[in-house]
């Protein structure tokens, strides 16, 4: 091992939640911070909020609590592993340990999509967690809004995550 044992947040997500947006693993800004998509050049936040008319510099609780008063949770599909820095390629494949995803859909039922926050958090769902799940909720990569993704700007994220979590 190269690097450090790191370890995801815990769920945010209530009874309203119809969504869940599952990143890879937070970085180290989300690490030290404790708070999901604390980068300040990750996209989540400003994206988010357009979408679902709030601002995003409003406190880390009150996004938090209107994300899930619009339906979406959140959550890593790593539980931990190990990743020297922040980039998702680091992650040592073999330290991978999924959080429990088939638990959390048992305990919100109501959970109907889920959306990947970039590639790698798809691929690692669907290496770990996908040949656990009876039921598979209907699944959709988007862009990941990580600053490390530059390819494509705001406008076009934006434009991928409206119809991932609010339809065309």
């Amino acid at each position: 091992m190269t690097g450090s044992l790191i370890r995801s947040f815990a769920p945010v997500a209530n009874d309203r939640a119809r969504v869940l947006v599952l990143g890879s693993m937070p970085g180290v800004a989300s690490l030290d911070a404790d708070r999901y998509y604390a980068h300040p050049r990750n996209l989540f936040w400003p994206i988010v909020g357009t979408l679902f008319g709030f601002d995003p510099a409003l406190s880390y609780d009150a996004r938090l609590a209107r994300l899930t008063a619009c339906g979406v949770a959140l959550w890593d599909v790593a539980g931990e592993c190990v990743r020297p820095g922040s980039l998702d390629a680091r992650i040592e494949a073999g330290s991978v340990v999924p959080n429990d995803i088939g638990g959390l859909l048992a305990r919100y039922p109501g959970i109907e999509r889920i959306r990947f926050n970039g590639a790698a958090a798809e691929s690692l769902f669907r290496r770990h967690v996908l040949p656990t799940l009876d039921v598979v909720p209907d699944l959709l990569r988007l862009p990941s809004t990580s600053p490390a993704h530059a390819a494509l700007g705001f406008e076009a994220k934006l434009a991928a995550w409206r119809v991932g979590l609010v339809g065309p």
